[in-house]
This record gives structure tokens, sequence and C-alpha cells, in this order.
């Protein structure tokens, strides 16, 4: 009868570890493994990173029903982790470079905001990018998403849907956990 004990004390712990990674993984952290070079240099091909999915507010309750409850708006040049808008199985990560209500216009691969002057500081850019593209208009809670790694990331200049909604974002990526750590920004 002992070992029967200790068999069921080995379970209820197996069972409380699996239910306490499934909620974690499904309403705290979103593990992610990077795909493609359209983020480099800050974030590689093969890279993985964690994704916090409270850090806008709720987008699911504890049954799956989705609800986006906005707690902090997202903000520009935030990496963020989304379902693909022109197909939700899929996820993506990019840079978030145009806000809701804001003329986003690409000449000579420098990006302004609202007919500025100046372009956006995009230091993060590994090479200097090229091309004319939009003016796009932001609709309301939306957002015009880049890569980092412009001369090769598919992202809002080439989607069917151009904009990424708040119900569609998934998290911040904030850590670059391997090959090695790296707080992401």
């Amino acid at each position: 009868m002992k070992i029967w004990n200790e068999i069921w004390d080995y379970v209820k712990m197996i069972i409380i570890v699996v239910v306490v990674v499934l909620f974690v993984n499904n309403f705290i952290l979103i593990n992610a493994k990077i795909p493609s070079e359209s983020m480099e240099n800050t974030i590689m091909t093969g890279d993985r990173v964690f994704g916090f999915r409270l850090a806008y507010g709720l987008n699911v309750d504890l049954f799956g029903n989705h609800i986006s409850k906005k707690v902090k708006d997202p903000e520009r040049f935030d990496i963020i982790i989304f379902k693909y808008p022109d197909d939700e199985s899929q996820l993506f990560i990019k840079r978030l470079i145009g806000l809701p209500g804001e003329t986003v216009e690409i000449r000579d691969g420098k990006v302004y905001i609202d007919g500025a002057l100046e372009p956006l500081d995009d230091s993060f850019v590994p090479e200097v990018p090229t091309g004319d593209y939009g003016p796009y208009k932001v609709p309301e809670n939306s957002y015009f998403m880049l890569g980092d790694n412009r001369e090769n990331s598919r992202d809002s200049r080439f989607w069917d849907n151009t904009f990424v909604t708040f119900d569609q974002i998934v998290g911040k990526a904030v850590l670059r956990y391997f090959p090695s750590i790296k707080i992401l920004k």
C-alpha cells in the first residue's frame, strides 16, 4: 500500500507541473523560434524568444474565448509577436512602426510619420534600406509592422491585409534566451 501512495504522490506532482506549464504557456508567456532573417540583427534566424502575453492586456479568458481587454497600448518600436493578417494560423514577429491614426510613408528606405521632415530613428536596421512605399493610413485599433532587416522582410508593405489589429497581437517579445540571453528592445 505504501508504494501506491508514493506513486500517487508522483502522479499528483506531475499533474500539477503539467497544469502550471500549460497555464503559463497559454496565458502568460509565448515561446517562439525565429524562422527567417526578417528581424536580423536584433534577432537571428533560429533564435528562441519569450514573449509576454499580458504586455498589453488579455486576448483570451481561461476558457479560450476571445476577449481583447487592452490595459496598455503597444508602443512604437515594440517587437511584437502576432497572428499573420493574411493567415492567422501563422505567428509572425516584427517591429511596430505605425500607430493607429498615423500615416506611414517610406521614401528612399527611410520611414516618415505624418509627413514629418525627419525620418524615424531606425538605427537598429542593419543596412541602409531602399525603396518607396505608401503612404499608408493606419486604421484605428491597427498597427503597421516592419522587420528590422528591411531588405529581407515580408511585412506590412507586402501583405494583402496591410495592418495588424490589436486582437491579432499575441504578445510582446521581451527576451531572447537561445543561443544567448538578450533583453529585446
